[in-house]
């Protein structure tokens, strides 16, 4: 199967070299596809010099729209079976790509997500963000029935057509809220396996903030009953 990576970026010209190496380095058949979101930094620089690779393509945002927006975006120019979510930070190791895909290529389930608490290392960056990480988790389980203990992981991995015909409407952070109550209210089973997690600082470049918390439970509760 064809392994489809979906890398929004913004401002993130300290880690995306690296990261790009790390994804090309894996030995999948696959696409990159990187959008970015209107960087101000030497992004936009970057991702030009890395677009003559032939498994890259590149989308460049007119102005900053957000994260939700990006993946959306990048969705529109898939052409693989198997779909990841990649942030161009180094906190998530593409290594762990190949046993991520597996379960799908296997055909037992369409969703796989990586789960930070199933690993072994249980690093974060903030107490803050992990006992946010764990109430996402537990209300998801709550509203939607399902037992899955890393909501808000970056690893998120789906059969592409089943991702392509879910309907988002994420313009920010919202995209993991929305994507995971979607598929699960229709009756998508999300299997987790443990990855490796390197957490990094606000003064390193973590841009998620407590207002993308609140906006993540809002969204978790309005698609329990709207589509």
């Amino acid at each position: 199967m064809k392994l489809s990576v979906i890398i929004p970026v913004y401002n993130e010209e300290r880690s995306l070299k690296q990261l790009l190496d790390k994804v090309l380095n894996v030995k999948l058949e696959k696409e990159i596809i990187i959008i970015d979101d209107y960087s101000t930094d030497n992004s936009r620089k970057i991702i030009e010099e890395y677009s003559k690779h032939s498994d890259i393509k590149t989308v460049f945002h007119k102005k900053n729209s957000g994260k939700g927006k990006a993946i959306r975006s990048g969705i529109e120019h898939i052409t693989g079976d198997v779909v990841i979510i990649q942030d161009a930070d180094l906190e998530y190791e593409p290594e762990d790509y190949p046993k991520l895909i597996q379960p799908i290529i296997d055909g037992k389930t369409n969703v796989v997500y990586g789960s930070r608490e199933l690993g072994t290392t249980h690093q974060h960056s903030y107490f803050s963000f992990y006992i946010g990480g764990k109430f996402l988790s537990w209300l998801t389980n709550i509203l939607y029935e399902s037992n899955i203990t890393d909501e808000p992981t970056c690893y998120k991995v789906f059969k592409a057509d089943l991702l392509k015909s879910v309907n988002l409407k994420c313009e920010r952070f919202e995209f993991c809220p929305e994507v995971t109550a979607k598929v699960l209210k229709r009756g998508e089973q999300i299997v987790e396996l443990p990855i490796h997690y390197y957490p990094r600082t606000k003064n390193e470049g973590k841009k998620i903030k407590w207002k993308d918390g609140i906006e993540a439970i809002w969204t978790l509760l309005k698609y329990k009953f709207v589509d």
